[in-house]
Order: C-alpha cells, then structure tokens, then sequence
C-alpha cells in the first residue's frame, strides 16, 4: 500500500490461470481480498486488467496484468460512547462479548445506538474499515462472543476464514422438547417466500450445517451445545425450529410458551413466561490470529437471564 488510504497492488495472470474468469484469477492472485470484495472492485473499475475495466466472468489471457487501485468506503454512522465488554485487543483484532438487545450494524429502524456505533467510538480509525470491520453478526437478542477486525487486512483474513468455515463457534440454547441423540441438520435456508423478516428452509436457499448435543435434558426441555460448520443468518433458530426443537423465548421461530403440564402456578412456568428473547448464546470461539498465527480461543460464561431458567429447569423433574 502506498497509501494509507488507497489500496494498491498489481499481478501477472500465470499460464495455469489462462482463460479463467476474470474475478477468480483475482481471488487466487489477491488472496487476502474476500472474491465478494474482489467483484465489487472490478465492477466498479478499481480492479483492471491491462488498464481495462471488464466484467467479474471475463476470460483472462497469460501475461495480462491485474492492477488494484481501491479507496475503502468511509463510514457515514455517528460514533457513538456505547459501552463496550472487550476481553481482548490487539492493533489486530478486539473480541468482545455482545448483550442482551444491542443490534450490531444499523438498518432500517436502527440507525443509532448499535455495535457498529460504538466500535466507531472505541476506535474511531475503524471508520476506513468497511462495516467498522465487523466480520460477522449475532442476532439483537443473541448474545456472546464476536470478533471484529482492526484493520483491513486483518478483515480480509477473517472473512475468508469463515468463508473455509476454520473459524470456530459454538453456542448454547434452551429449547422445548426432549433431544437424546446428537446429530446434524443439513438444511439449506434462505428468504421466506412472503415474511420477508424471516428465513426459512428452502431448496434454493444457501447451504446450512448445524451440529447439536445435548448437555442436559429435562421432562419437556433440553439444554444444547450447537457448533455452526455454516454461517447463515437466523441458522440456529431456523434449523431448531425444522428439527422440531425451538429455542425457548423465541416468537419468530416458534418458540411460544408451551405450558408443562401440573406446574400452572409454579417458578418454572412464571420463568418460561417471562423469558424475554431466544434463549441462545455464543459461548465459544476459535480462530487462528491474523497476524501471529498463534490459536485463539475465547470462553463466554452464559448470561445471568440464561442460568436462571436454566436453574429453574434443574429444580423440576429431570429425565
């Protein structure tokens, strides 16, 4: 980079790479750029091929030269002082340990007051990352573990790490019904067809893999360990409602209070009644770092709301 602002690279397309298309010669000669980001950049003229613009599935030509010129896209979204729960921080990357209610990237009805805000005050240089180098989300009413990058390459490393599902989250959920057997569900999900808020599974939806165990089981509910081999959004919450197994607390996707029978008045029931979200939390994470190469692994207690119920669930009858 000659400019702290300005990326800029260039490379010879090789013969092995003869006649390929144009954005899939970009992602092996630039590999520290995501393919999606790549595509953005020849789309927009940032990234040519011997001084051309052309479109992402032109076939390339031995010797043809790559140059990248490309401006990162500032951020627009006030800085906002949000408090923050950071376990750890580097000139790298920060992990940090989401609550309860903070949505982490504005949109529509959230403008102000999320993640992205607060990153932006934490570290107001994340203003020249995109997305304020957030890699990933959690649901407003998920909580636990993230990682966000600090700077672009960093990004660029991370999300090509999800991208080879080598970054590793496991979460923990309080659902109805009784789970005895591990599995996995291979569900592909994607946009419902008429609740468009909504995800679903569908067959032209992406490709969706979830792991689950059971760490406890109770009369009418169980307590699960979930490890994501995909990264889809809702894709815990979608493949447990599929399976037959919603989290507790969870409306969009089934989780309606379901009444255990001879308990009307008890702690249990005013405990599921009053549970206020999806009852899911990231607990763990594991990636390698970006610049040291070393393992990085990152344990998120649950949340006080999640052992409560929990709590109440041991106390009456277990399987």
């Amino acid at each position: 980079m000659k400019d702290s602002n300005v990326i800029q690279d260039q490379a010879i397309v090789p013969a092995t790479m003869s006649r390929l298309r144009f954005d899939r010669v970009a992602a092996d000669l630039f590999p520290e750029f995501s393919r999606a980001r790549l595509q953005q950049w020849i789309q927009s003229g940032e990234l040519t091929i011997n001084g051309q613009v052309k479109v992402p599935k032109y076939k390339v030509d031995v010797g043809a030269v790559l140059v990248l010129s490309a401006t990162p896209e500032t951020l627009d979204n006030a800085a906002e002082d949000i408090p923050l729960n950071i376990l750890y921080e580097d000139e790298q990357i920060l992990v940090l340990d989401k609550p309860d209610g903070l949505v982490v990237h504005p949109g529509a009805g959230n403008r102000d007051g999320t993640l992205l805000n607060a990153l932006l005050h934490h570290c107001p240089r994340l203003d020249e990352i995109p997305r304020a180098g957030i890699v990933h989300r959690l649901d407003k009413r998920t909580t636990g573990l993230m990682v966000v990058a600090k700077t672009l390459s960093a990004q660029n490393y991370l999300v090509r790490e999800l991208q080879q599902r080598q970054v590793k989250r496991i979460y923990e959920a309080l659902v109805y019904g009784v789970i005895v057997r591990p599995g996995k569900v291979e569900a592909p999900i994607g946009r419902h067809k008429t609740q468009r808020t909504k995800m679903s599974i569908r067959d032209d939806g992406k490709d969706a893999v979830t792991h689950y165990r059971s760490l406890e089981v109770f009369e009418r509910y169980s307590h699960v360990e979930l490890s994501l081999q995909t990264g889809r959004t809702h894709q815990i919450r979608v493949h447990m409602q599929h399976l037959g197994f919603p989290l507790i607390g969870d409306p969009t996707y089934g989780g309606h209070f379901r009444h255990p029978p001879g308990k009307e008045e008890s702690d249990l029931v005013k405990g599921l009644l009053g549970f206020p979200r999806q009852a899911l939390h990231a607990r763990r994470l594991s990636f390698v770092h970006p610049a040291s190469e070393e393992n990085c692994e990152f344990e998120s207690p649950l949340t006080e709301d999640m052992a409560d119920l929990l709590g109440l669930l041991r106390t009456h009858a277990r399987v």
